[in-house]
């Protein structure tokens, strides 16, 4: 017996890395276990691996401490950077047209969230560093806790304490974040409804497309190409149909009267390209049952894949698909952002075109383009290692703002989402491969993640349920919920009253506040994906503030 205790002892508590590795593993495997459990179809999900650490740290076990500040930041930077890189080529698109007004209504919850928690530090008495832990859990945002505690360690040795401090603070208020937001949005819902009565409930989609007919002598005897250049939108003209045949057409491609145009484009400019070209045709060209490859005999509508590294980061004029192929694209995903072409288009690996031609074309359009999936399976380490190298080095660079006595870095929180950002969105154009599939990049992410939390559970144990129980864990509890409930329930009013619609509104409150789960349990009640869209617009951006604010609470007010 006392030689099974020696090696369990050897095994769970005696600091070493073969104990390191043990006690990761089983706070990871646990936690991951837990994250199953669904009640009312709410999971609190990896959150629980910084539990699990919180519990076996309050029992004794824990790691050496060099062991766990090296898990907790190289988690973070791994996690961090994923995320700038995941999100970096749909960021900068998703501000143009509707997403600056979503991204600012969720940049508005932030700012609310800040004025409170300013204000209520200036008239409390508790430090700024449990103040950002409990922002940080109110609003489900672990990546802004890991941003403030990568701040501490240069303000000397209280910044340990602050550490512990923060992350208890976030693990007390963090389960009514995920719970607050799903009420709040319950509540606002009978105003929406009443709001929306005889209200359209129709999308506005990035890629719509309308039929029009040549009527105006504006227009014809022009090319596509003068067409183009005259109109004040951005369209694509996918097909035309002339004395009853179907079209391919190019840049030469001259407009006759009578032309029908099958045509792409944002909704919103439908009234304007109905003027320009002379008549709309009442037909819905949007119906989810379209068989695209049956429209035409001759002209077929493939989503091809691109590639071949040669082209990433090259415009899409550069390909000449119209000219020497007699294809259109009319659409790109990317991302899960869909996107109008243009000519000035950058591509990007993994970029999803839609083209529209002949069957013989598209063939040659994809041999040209690669098309061949498994070439992306490959993963792309030296991108990767690029990537976290220029984080880390960015994010050590210090710089002074007046009234801080202190210089401020951005740490590797602040580094890995800017130049994770930088490299999703610009990497292809200095033909840095940065593409990686989804399922690589989730697992870097939730590894990055796990580690993270699990190491900062570890931590950040001792003396959890005291407090928990305690009136300073009661008094964290209530400011949580109010810093998750009103920013909200006022927001939320606000677009409202401007006539957003509930949808919308839902996408960018979890959005902002980082809340799949609350999206879920949500998205249930709502149709259509507009819930979806929004957050995906507001994420990156909303992400990227809180988690630079995050640490200049910290440098400001410490």
């Amino acid at each position: 017996m006392d030689s099974l205790r020696a090696f369990l002892n050897e095994l769970f508590v005696i600091p070493s890395v073969p104990q390191s590795i043990i006690v990761i593993s089983l706070v990871s495997l646990v936690g991951l276990l837990l994250a199953r459990i669904r009640i009312a179809r709410i999971s609190l999900g990896v959150t629980f691996v910084f539990f699990v650490g919180i519990l076996l740290s309050y029992w004794g076990i824990t790691l050496e401490a060099g062991t766990l500040n090296f898990g907790m930041n190289f988690g973070l930077i791994l996690f961090i950077y994923a995320l700038g890189l995941q999100v970096g080529p749909a960021f900068f698109p998703s501000l143009k047209k509707g997403g600056i007004r979503d991204n600012l209504d969720s940049l508005l919850i932030v700012v609310v969230d800040l004025v409170l928690v300013v204000g209520l530090f200036f008239v409390s008495e508790l430090p700024i560093s449990q103040w950002v832990g409990i922002l940080s859990g109110a609003t489900t945002n672990t990546p802004a806790l890991a941003a403030a505690q990568s701040s501490l360690p240069s303000i000397g040795a209280e910044g340990q304490s602050m550490l512990a401090e923060m992350a208890l603070a976030c693990a007390i208020t963090y389960p009514f974040g995920v719970v607050g937001v799903i009420l709040a949005l319950y509540v606002l819902a009978p105003l929406a409804k009443k709001r929306a009565k005889g209200q359209s409930d129709e999308e506005e989609r990035a890629a719509f497309f309308s039929e029009y007919e040549v009527m105006n002598m504006g227009v014809v005897g022009k090319t596509i190409s003068e067409v183009s250049r005259i109109s004040e939108t951005s369209f694509v003209i996918s097909r035309i149909w002339r004395d009853g045949k179907a079209l391919s057409p190019d840049s030469t491609t001259q407009l006759q009267e009578g032309d029908r145009l099958l045509v792409v484009s944002d909704e919103r400019e439908v009234p304007r390209l109905e003027l320009f070209f002379g008549k709309k045709v009442e037909k819905d060209w949007n119906r989810s049952d379209i068989d695209w490859d049956n429209v035409d005999q001759s002209l077929v509508s493939r989503r091809l894949v691109l590639t071949r590294k040669e082209y990433n980061g090259v415009r899409l004029s550069a390909l000449h698909l119209r000219n020497d192929y007699r294809v259109n694209v009319t659409r790109i995903d990317r991302a899960g952002i869909e996107l109008l072409t243009s000519p000035d288009l950058h591509l990007q690996l993994g970029d999803r075109m839609t083209v529209v031609g002949t069957k013989e074309a598209t063939d040659a359009v994809a041999a040209k383009i690669g098309n061949e999936i498994k070439d992306l399976d490959a993963p792309n380490l030296l991108g990767l290692f690029i990537g976290l190298f220029i984080s880390v080095f960015v994010g050590m660079i210090p710089f002074y703002i007046p009234g801080v006595s202190m210089p401020i870095r951005l740490g590797l929180a602040g580094g890995g989402i800017i130049i994770g950002i930088l490299m999703g969105a610009f990497g292809p154009r200095m033909h840095v491969t940065t593409y990686i599939t989804n399922s690589a990049s989730l697992l870097v992410r939730q590894l990055g993640l796990i580690l993270y939390l699990g190491c900062l559970g570890l931590s950040s144990g001792a003396g959890f349920f005291d407090i928990l129980f305690s009136t300073r864990g009661l008094v964290w509890l209530g400011y949580g919920a109010l810093l998750t409930v009103l920013p909200i329930l006022l927001v939320g009013w606000y677009m409202l009253r401007r006539k957003r619609d509930y949808a919308t509104m839902c996408g960018v409150v979890c959005g902002s506040m980082a809340n799949p789960m609350a999206l879920e349990v949500v998205g249930d009640r709502l149709k259509g994906s507009k819930h979806t869209v929004a957050y995906a617009t507001v994420y990156p951006l909303g992400m990227f503030v809180r988690i630079i604010t995050a640490q200049l609470l910290i440098l400001l007010f410490v």
